[in-house]
């Protein structure tokens, strides 16, 4: 069984790169190359083991920082003249290109952020003749939800439960093939959650350690994700994720 999708959450390496950083609350002047390219690594294999579309670009990165990596352990020679350490000195950080590209990154991503929020601004005035408005009183559409949790947060979540998930399974089990439908997925995920009442862990929806099984839920949360069909909540960073069904007004 595959099931392949396109996120469009996905903006590049270069954003995958800033959430990192942002969410280990690492120095963007300091970039610390082992670590950041280990968990850069996990999101990239995350997305190859959820048959998730891959552009050219998150694996150009991928090598761009394991080459930084690999500069940056090449060891100082002791016997180095003086005039041979001052040219070291000067010489540039093998990190300096990419912290310069993070940079002007983040500051077209804040600017996109706040033109964003001026045209969310903008777009609630409107200027026309004085009318009678009170029959429209009774008309008030229902706004979609704003998620508490980013893709990238899931996909943290899912990582988290596959490790989980392997601990707990026994040494032997006995695997069953059963293809169920994506649509099916989604109605059962939403059937559990309406009559649960409330919100419920993130982890149990996978109650199965099949790894088609727990691919194909992921998945199917996604997708109810997109269509604003269940909420998915995070107190603080780092949190445990709470799935509740969206309830939606039926009149409106």
């Amino acid at each position: 069984m595959e099931y392949n999708v396109k996120v469009d959450a996905f903006e590049g390496p270069l954003d995958l790169l800033l959430h990192l950083i942002n969410r280990f609350e690492i120095d963007i002047y300091d970039i610390p190359v082992a670590q950041i390219t280990e968990q850069y690594m996990g999101y990239i294999h995350t997305m190859n083991e959820l048959h998730l579309d891959l552009a050219s670009e998150y694996l150009v990165m991928a090598a761009t920082l394991l080459a930084i990596k690999s500069k940056m352990l090449l060891p100082k020679h002791e016997d180095e003249t003086i005039d041979d350490l001052e040219q070291l000195d000067g010489a540039e950080d093998p990190r300096e290109e990419l912290m310069q590209r993070l940079i002007e990154y983040r500051k077209y991503k804040e600017a996109a952020q706040e033109l964003k929020q001026l045209e969310e601004e903008r777009g609630q005035i409107y200027t026309k003749s004085p009318s009678n408005l009170s029959h429209l009183a009774s008309e008030i559409q229902l706004e979609n939800k704003e998620l508490d949790v980013t893709l990238y947060d899931m996909l943290s979540a899912f990582q988290k439960m596959l490790k989980r998930k392997q601990i707990q399974k026994p040494l032997k089990t006995k695997i069953t093939r059963q293809e169920i439908p994506i649509e099916q997925r989604m109605e059962e995920i939403l059937s559990e959650l309406k009559t649960f009442h409330g919100k419920k862990r993130f982890y149990d929806l996978f109650p199965h350690t099949e790894r088609e099984y727990v691919v194909l839920t992921f998945l199917a949360v996604l997708e109810l994700m997109k269509s604003n069909q269940i909420a998915v909540e995070q107190q603080d960073n780092f949190d445990e994720l709470y799935v509740s069904y969206y309830e939606r007004n039926e009149d409106a």
